[in-house]
C-alpha cells in the first residue's frame, strides 16, 4: 500500500513536470533575416549607400518591430510600424552617410515584441577617397 502511494506520487509529479514544461510561456514570434550583415567593400567617400535587410516572421503570432538604433548618426535606419503577420514580410531600411574615409563596421539594433534580447544587425565596407 505505502509503495503504491510513493509510486502514484512520483508519477503524478513526473506528469506535472511534462505539462508545465509545455504550458511555459516562451516567445512564438520570431524574424528571420536572410543575412545580418551586409559588405558594401568600397565606397567613394561623399556618396550616401542604401541597403535593406529583409525578414520573415516564421511564427504564427504576429511580430511588431518596437524599435530599431543605430550605433552612429551617421547611420539612419527606417522600419516597418505596423505588425508583420504570420508568413509575411518585412524590410529594414539603412542609409550610410559615407562622409569620412576609413573601414567602418556599424551596428543595427533591433527591438522586436520577440523577448527583451535585441537582434543585431551590422553593415561595414571602406569609404575610399575620390
Amino acid at each position: 500500500m505505502k509503495l503504491s502511494r510513493i509510486l502514484t506520487m512520483a508519477i503524478l509529479a513526473d506528469l506535472m513536470t511534462t505539462v508545465l514544461s509545455f504550458t511555459t510561456i516562451h516567445p512564438t514570434s520570431k524574424a528571420e533575416f536572410a543575412e545580418k550583415t551586409h559588405q558594401f567593400n568600397q565606397i567613394q567617400v561623399g556618396t550616401p549607400v542604401v541597403t535593406t535587410f529583409k525578414f520573415k516572421n516564421t511564427s504564427d503570432k504576429p511580430l511588431i518591430v518596437k524599435n530599431v538604433k543605430t550605433s552612429c548618426g551617421c547611420t539612419a535606419p527606417s522600419y516597418p510600424k505596423a505588425p508583420i503577420f504570420s508568413g509575411d514580410s518585412g524590410e529594414i531600411t539603412v542609409k550610410y552617410d559615407a562622409a569620412k574615409v576609413g573601414k567602418f563596421k556599424k551596428s543595427i539594433t533591433v527591438q522586436t515584441n520577440v523577448d527583451d534580447a535585441p537582434i543585431i544587425l551590422y553593415i561595414e565596407g571602406e569609404v575610399v577617397g575620390k
